[in-house]
């Protein structure tokens, strides 16, 4: 009797950590404090305390497997830091032609917009690519997405030469997209795939292009 043929060994990635996403998030909440109250809604610590209640059901379903629950607390959490930012963008550009913000204090509001805005579309882009963290996680590899990573260009042969054979993308890679989009205005090594993708990195640029080319540039025009 011939023995059964060997069942081929298939390596499944670690699960990806949520922490990096989470503690990006709540240092957006502290960046909040780099804005004059002139420029925010509510006390300093308002944001920041908003996102650490939310962060213990977000780790808890997340632990108990409620990955739908999950999301939408991810969402939730990610929304109101969008909004957040977005508000206080607008005070600070409503704020210019008054002259009534300190050169020093459009300085230090427009860093930390310019931070934020890194952050908030960070954590969209790791949300919504290829259907969010879980979803990655559940394909093993990841291979279609609305962004074209170097690591999806490999062929077979060499990503198991380079032990990327079950590769995804993490929080950080997504970061890394994020700061190249603010500082270059353009994905740089990942070409966009999804049109919804290409709008919010439209957004990110307009955002980081409203903090550094006319609000910096006010300020030290002003100094």
């Amino acid at each position: 009797m011939s023995e059964p043929a060997p069942t081929p060994n298939h390596h499944h990635p670690d699960p990806e950590p949520r922490w990096p996403a989470l503690v990006a998030l709540l240092a957006a909440g502290g960046l909040r404090f780099a804005l004059p109250e002139s420029l925010t809604v509510g006390p300093d610590w308002l944001l920041l305390a908003v996102v650490g209640v939310l962060a213990v059901p977000t780790v808890i379903t997340h632990q108990a497997g409620l990955n739908s629950l999950n999301r939408i607390l991810g969402y939730a959490i990610t929304s109101i830091v969008t909004a957040d930012m977005i508000w206080s963008l607008w005070l600070l550009v409503a704020a210019l032609p008054s002259h009534k913000e300190p050169p020093l204090d459009l300085l230090e509001s427009a860093a930390a917009i310019w931070f934020t805005n890194i952050i908030v579309f960070a954590s969209w882009y790791w949300r919504l690519d290829g259907g969010g963290p879980y979803a990655r996680e559940i394909a093993g590899v990841h291979t279609d997405g609305a962004f074209l990573f170097p690591q999806m260009t490999l062929d077979q042969q060499k990503r198991i030469a380079m032990g990327e054979q079950c590769w995804n993308p993490g929080f950080i890679d997504y970061l890394f997209l994020a700061f190249n989009t603010s500082t270059a205005f353009s994905p740089t090594d990942v070409p966009v795939l999804s049109r919804w993708a290409k709008v919010l990195m439209m957004i990110q640029s307009l955002i980081s292009l409203a903090t550094i080319a006319l609000l910096a540039a006010r300020a030290v025009n002003i100094l």
